[in-house]
């Protein structure tokens, strides 16, 4: 691979870290894509995880008819109420209102490394993050590469984690959010637990990954908790191990796009003391059940599948 991969569209994807993530050019988010961009931004996302787009002026519609690129778009969040009134597939992302809806300063939903939404069946398959207003400094968000930390493990953990399984909920084992605050309440009254493959088989590309994050995996199904948590603690440190992943500092216009089934992020924990504005707009693409290495499909515990139009 050169350093920077040139296609026939003039777009351009330049790798930005070992394992994962490519900064895009060439492109004018504010247009239509044609089948031949939308076919070469979808390879190297597969390819390359997570893409980074700069210095993109969109606004709420645009960015919902980009993310049309990989799929049927979904509502904001199964627990947002916030949402645009005419624009209900954006989830706007402000540190302001999460010390509200959380009890707890924060500048996201959670403050642990999580893939999105795996408490659903479906979890989505493809999530898209603009940034509105963003501090000076800090802030950032860090990606890392699941696939990778798969492969990372000995062989004889690879045969011992292939044949788990792992529940999700809100919160994973520990939630940011207190019980009794708005959002724990909802939580509460409406629960959106799933049982996913630890290793989940990617729809696209055949990968192995490793499926399991804090933000959201609360135990290993059959074992004690005891021996969930310490097989998970040793999972989860390979999901966060610092080779796999890309850390990215945001600048208003700027857009991350990521393959949610391949990839963990982290929200960043370094602002909640400042007094500073933060403000993202989400998408998410509807998501397939995974699948394990097994060929067994996910299933839920308590909630629906959540699907786009």
């Amino acid at each position: 691979m050169t350093v920077t991969d040139h296609i026939a569209t003039d777009l351009r994807f330049a790798p930005v870290a070992g394992h994962i993530g490519a900064d895009v050019g060439g492109v004018d988010l504010r247009e239509p894509l044609n089948p031949e961009q939308v076919q070469a931004i979808t390879d190297a996302l597969h390819r390359h995880k997570v893409l980074f787009f700069h210095d993109q002026q969109i606004d709420h519609a645009q960015q919902i008819a980009f993310s049309r690129t990989f799929g049927p778009v979904t509502a904001s969040h199964p627990y947002d109420d916030d949402a645009p009134t005419e624009f209900p597939e954006i989830l706007q992302i402000d540190n302001r209102n999460y010390e509200r809806k959380f009890g707890v300063k924060a500048a996201s939903y959670t403050n642990h490394w999580h893939t999105d939404v795996t408490p659903l069946v479906n979890p989505p398959a493809v999530s898209v993050l603009r940034a509105n207003e963003v501090p000076d400094f800090g802030g950032d968000t860090s990606w890392t590469n699941l696939a990778a930390a798969y492969n990372g493990l000995p062989d004889s953990l690879k045969r011992l984690v292939e044949t788990l399984r792992a529940e999700h909920r809100f919160g994973g084992r520990n939630p940011i959010f207190k019980a009794d605050s708005s959002y724990g309440e909802k939580i509460r009254k409406d629960p959106l637990v799933s049982e996913h493959s630890v290793v989940r088989v990617h729809p696209v590309t055949g990968e192995r990954l490793l499926f399991v994050t804090p933000g959201f995996t609360s135990r290993i199904v059959g074992y004690s908790q005891r021996q969930s948590d310490a097989l998970l603690n040793l999972l989860f440190e390979e999901v966060a191990n610092p080779a796999y992943t890309v850390r990215f500092r945001w600048r208003a216009g700027n857009i991350a796009v990521w393959d949610n089934r391949a990839t963990a992020h982290l929200a960043p924990g370094d602002i909640n003391h400042l007094d500073v504005t933060r403000t993202l707009f989400r998408t998410t693409i509807e998501g397939e059940v995974p699948v394990g290495v097994d060929g067994r499909p996910s299933v839920a515990v308590s909630g629906e599948q959540f699907t786009g139009k």
